[in-house]
Parts: C-alpha cells; structure tokens; sequence
C-alpha cells in the first residue's frame, strides 16, 4: 500500500506547487523539508525487534520505513557500534562497558537474548519469554530472511554498507551524561568514518551532548544536524537559532507535561527552515492516535518504535490530507 500513499503525497505536493506555494517554508534549501513524511524506525523499531540490530533494521526497511535511527557507542578498538547503552548488560549475555570490548569479543554477545516482544529488553523473565534468544550462538534457527549475524551488536560501518541509500540519524552517545570526552571520542571516530567512506549525504548526526555535535561538524562540515539539548532548549525558548548546519529539530511529544511538538512549534520550526523530527521514549503514549495526531501537526516525521503500527497508520491514511 506504501505506493499509494507516496502517490498521494507527489499529487499533494505538485497540487501546492501549481497553486504558487513555495516548495517548503520559510524559502531556505533544507532538503530535509521536502522529505516529509518520513517514518523513521526508532533503534529499528525496538518494540518489535531487538535495539539497534541488524535484523531490526532490516525488517523495519522491509515493513516499510523510510529512514532509520540508531545510537553509536565505541569499543576498546576504536569501532563504532550501534548501541543505545553504553553497557551490554541489558540486551545481551554479556556484561561490561562496550568501550571496554573489543569488536571481535563484541560480536560474539546474543543481542537478542533479552529482548521480548512488546517490552524491549527486559531481563530475568523465564527462558520462554525470550523467542529469539540463541539465534546468534545458533541454538534456534533464525527467521526465514536473516541470519545469525542478523542478531548481535553490529558496527556502524556493517549498517552503513547494508542500506547505502535509506536515510539514517544517527545518535552520539557517551559512556555517561557527565563524560564529555567519551562523546567527543565517539564524534571524532564518527566524523572520521563518514568521511572516509563518502556517507554525507542522508545522514543526519545529533548528541544530547551539544560539545559533542559541535566537534563532529568541525570535522565533517557537510553532514547534516540535529541539535543537542542546550541547543534545542534555547530554540524552544528564546528562539536562538542552533549550531550551524542543523537541518533538523528533533524532539520529543513532551517533556516534563509541557507538550513540545505541537503545531505552532512545527510551524516556527519551518518557518525558520528546519525539519521536525518527534521521538517517544516514553514522553506520551505510543499509539494510532499519537501518531495521527503528530502527523496532523506537520510534523516532518516520526520516531517510532512500532513500525508495524506506524505503517498501518499511514497506509489508513491514504489519499487523504498531508501537509
């Protein structure tokens, strides 16, 4: 169905042009703004399939996303990873601080051994609960498509060269909130790699760290980015425009009760030239209706970790209004 709606949308967008609108607001060139809607899968869709792997990413690009979002952290051998924690206790059979392993050793670990369906990961629940737990040690056969090495903790470089034209945001994070150098240490690998290999384009780099986005646009200049949090606070707040070189405003539904990604906000966003990319993780209720509701707003795409639902729900929505 996923033909139909991009049908929908082209139709949408030639009807705007030929009415004289601009192509996006506020008449900068953000490509990013003529991308909308983009179903961005959440770490792959970690409801659905274990965090920031390889078969959670492939299954949501065949589900139907249209960009992926995942975290890097790096090992003892200065590779990149994708991974949300800094650790490998909660999601695999392992333990220990990634940047503590090296890669060979990384490999090795069951990404899948505490993932359950609808919960992420949850450790200490009985054996049954874990339906895909011993495929990467090749104690179950893997699902008909994919592959042991499907179900560990991939490197960066591994996504990269397995979708060279999905688009990806990609997360910096650091061994701790209050270890700046560990953030600096994974964007100067992550400047580096994206470099090396020629990946500048549908990428779109961020850190909660706003040292850590600064020093990975230093080094690689022509790389879209997201702001960090003292970024996007002063945005939301004063109206201070971000780093140089950010294309998108990703944000959550809300924080602390007060909503964030609410049409004025959206609005301002790309009156000003920026994209507006919503996550969840837990800032409101993860639903048809939340996602609908996002969607009205403008919103230029959304983090979800559903990817199946968000599907259903911009498949319903065809041929209907876009903005």
């Amino acid at each position: 169905m996923r033909h139909q709606r991009i049908a929908a949308a082209a139709i949408a967008s030639l009807a705007v042009l030929a009415l004289g609108g601009p192509a996006h607001a506020g008449g900068t060139d953000n490509r990013w703004l003529d991308k909308r809607f983009l179903h961005i899968a959440h770490q792959g869709g970690e409801s659905e399939a274990p965090s920031n792997t390889m078969y959670a990413f492939r299954r949501a690009a065949k589900i139907g996303a249209d960009m992926l979002e995942l975290d890097v952290h790096s090992t003892a051998d200065g590779v990149l990873v994708a991974s949300h924690d800094a650790t490998v206790d909660r999601t695999t059979n392992g333990t220990g601080l990634i940047r503590s392993m090296t890669y060979r050793d990384l490999r090795k670990l069951d990404a899948a051994y505490n993932f359950v369906p609808g919960r992420n990961a949850v450790p200490g629940l009985p054996p049954e609960s874990y339906p895909l737990r011993g495929i990467r040690t090749r104690d179950k056969r893997p699902p008909r498509g994919y592959q042991a090495s499907d179900f560990t903790i991939p490197s960066l470089r591994d996504v990269l060269c397995a979708f060279p034209k999905l688009p990806i945001s990609i997360e910096i994070k650091g061994t701790s909130d209050a270890d700046t150098e560990s953030f600096l240490h994974n964007a100067r690998l992550l400047a580096n790699l994206l470099n090396r290999t020629g990946r500048t384009r549908n990428i779109i780099v961020t850190s909660f760290n706003d040292a850590a986005v600064a020093e990975f646009h230093r080094l690689a200049p022509s790389v879209g980015l997201a702001p960090g949090q003292v970024g996007l606070t002063q945005y939301f707040s004063a109206g201070v425009r971000p780093i140089a070189g950010t294309v998108a405003l990703q944000v959550p539904v809300a924080f602390q009760g007060i909503p964030i990604a609410t049409p004025a906000f959206i609005a301002r966003a790309h009156a000003d030239g920026y994209a507006v990319h919503v996550w969840f993780s837990g800032t409101a209720p993860e639903d048809e209706a939340t996602y609908n509701s996002l969607i009205d707003a403008c919103a230029d795409g959304v983090m979800s970790s559903w990817p199946t639902m968000m599907e259903r729900v911009l498949d319903e929505r065809r041929g209907g209004a876009w903005c």
